[in-house]
This record gives C-alpha cells, sequence and structure tokens, in this order.
C-alpha cells in the first residue's frame, strides 16, 4: 500500500572519537525512505536548495522512491547540519544548524500523493505537521515523530498533533520531557492518553518499547560489535516499521510486532557506516538473512 514521508533532506557534518565526515548526504527522510524502501514503494514530499547534486535524486529513484514531491529552490541552499559523537557513541552534541530552505518550507502534498494510505510525519514543527495532516484525504495509519525542543516550546500544537493520529515514535528522554515523570512505563502510558493508541519509545543500544492500551512489548537492539555512525538510526527504525505496515496494508498488533522487529533489524544497518552509506550496500537478502538472526536471538 502507499506510504507518504513528510520531512528533512540534509547535508550532514559528522565527527566520532575515530574520524570524520564533511557535507554527506542526510536528513529524517531521506533515512526513513531508505529503509522503508525495502519493504514498501515511498512518496518523498520534502526540499532542497539547487545546490543538491541530481545524482542523490536519482540514486532515491533508483530505489523505488517517488520524488516528484521533492521542491528543489532556485539559487537556495539544502538545510545542513553538524553534530559530535563522543566515547560511548550514546552522547551527541549539535554543532551547528543552517536551516537554509527548510526554514520557509510549508509542505504541499502533490494531488496524487493525498491518497496515500500510510503517513509518517518526520521531525518537524507541529503546526507543520498538521498542515500535512490537512491534506491527505483518508489515511488508514498515521504515525509521526519529534523532539525536546517542540515539546519545549510548541507543546500545546503537539497534543493537539497527537490527537488526531495513530501512532508516535519518540525517544525515551523525550517521553519523560513530554509527561514529566521520571519513569518510561508511566511515560508511555501517559502518552497513549494524549490519543494515539500506539506509542514507540526508541532506547538506542537497548532497543525500543512499544505501547498499546492492553500491554507493553519490549524488543532489544540488535548486538553490533562495532558502531560507526548512529546518525539516522531513530530514522531508519521508522522507515522500517511504517514500510512492513504499509507492505502488510494494516497496523495491528501482529503485524506491529513484526514491524519492529525488521525496524531493528534495518537501524542496525544504519549504524554501521557514516550517513546513509550502509543502508545504500544493504540488500533485501542482507535484512532477511539479519531478521532471521534476530528471531532467533529472541527464541527462549
Amino acid at each position: 500500500m502507499s506510504l507518504l514521508v513528510v520531512g528533512s533532506i540534509a547535508f550532514d557534518s559528522i565527527k566520532t572519537p575515530d574520524t570524520s565526515i564533511e557535507d554527506t548526504l542526510g536528513g529524517s527522510s531521506v533515512y526513513f525512505c531508505l529503509a522503508a524502501g525495502f519493504f514498501a514503494p515511498v512518496r518523498l514530499v520534502g526540499v532542497v536548495g539547487e545546490d543538491f547534486p541530481k545524482e542523490h535524486i536519482r540514486m532515491l529513484e533508483e530505489r523505488g522512491i517517488d520524488a516528484s514531491g521533492l521542491e528543489v529552490v532556485e539559487g537556495g541552499e539544502t538545510f545542513r547540519w553538524s553534530g559530535e559523537y563522543f566515547e560511548n557513541m550514546n552522547k551527541r552534541e549539535t554543532l551547528s544548524v543552517s536551516l537554509n530552505v527548510l526554514e520557509d518550507f510549508e509542505p504541499k502534498i502533490p494531488d496524487n500523493f493525498r491518497d496515500s494510505e500510510f503517513v509518517f510525519l518526520a521531525n518537524a514543527a507541529p503546526s507543520t505537521q498538521l498542515s500535512v495532516l490537512d491534506q491527505v484525504e483518508n489515511p488508514k495509519f498515521v504515525m509521526a515523530d519529534t523532539m525536546d525542543l517542540w515539546i519545549q516550546t510548541q507543546q500545546a500544537d503537539l497534543k493537539d498533533l497527537f490527537k488526531k493520529i495513530d501512532g508516535v515514535v519518540i525517544n525515551d528522554d523525550e517521553a519523560l520531557l513530554l509527561t514529566d515523570t521520571r519513569n518510561i512505563i508511566e511515560a508511555g502510558k501517559r502518552i497513549l492518553d494524549m490519543g494515539p493508541h500506539r506509542v514507540v519509545v526508541k532506547k538506542g543500544e537497548h532497543g525500543a518499547l512499544l505501547f498499546t492500551h492492553e500491554k507493553v512489548i519490549p524488543l532489544p537492539a540488535y548486538p553490533l560489535h562495532d558502531v560507526r555512525d548512529p546518525t539516522g538510526a531513530g530514522d531508519s527504525f521508522a522507515g522500517g516499521l511504517m514500510g512492513t505496515l504499509a507492505r502488510a496494508g494494516e497496523a495491528e498488533e501482529g503485524n506491529f510486532k513484526g514491524a519492529l522487529a525488521n525496524a531493528v533489524v534495518v537501524s542496525s544497518y544504519c549504524c554501521e557506516d557514516f550517513g546513509v552509506t550502509r543502508l545504500q550496500r544493504t540488500t533485501s537478502a542482507d535484512i532477511s538473512r539479519r531478521f532471521e538472526d534476530y528471531k532467533g536471538l529472541l527464541t527462549i
């Protein structure tokens, strides 16, 4: 079934304790698309500047991503982000952000994308995410991501958004901040009470928790010997999740658990190299092999 993502496209500069890279392809929607594309066709809406290489667009299209919703601003510059990771690779500091064309971006959903049945609202201002909801016709399942900035500055809009969507993906620190509690289980339940009936709390190297009104389901991370760059792992996780749901055509609990397992597997590949490099090298056969390995790790 059709899957739409609206989010950022960027040039990232990343520094780790071992090495660094400048102006590599990144952005929430790019990671999402590459991960989701293993499971279902993806429709992309985003914005870039005139400096964005055409070969990046071709790469996305070659992987089955419909980039006809990509806006290219003449004379504009693409969003840029730089950050540094420290020894344990769990802590990251943002060094610089240049919004450029993203600052004034008002997503316009093409007419032929408005019937998308599965919609992912990648991290953006809640007001922007709400504007996307107004442009899609009758989606089956809508999920959104958010961040601490919007929790601190646009919480009223964020809570309004949560009343109108089906699922939320959020990291553990953000969940605690949003709900003003120190207990992650309580935080997940409080977010459910805000409206969505599926809440996924990401816990980095410790995996993820799925909250429904009936139960809490934990999934561990896939064990990696060498984490080179965690940038985009959360967006890849969301892509694996939503891509699997779109392929299944529904978001019931049984499908959701399997989708979460795919999400864990795809995001593990993301961490094995800088930027989107590892996802570009990964094949569907790789995903299947690691998925079977992961299932074995979960068997008692």
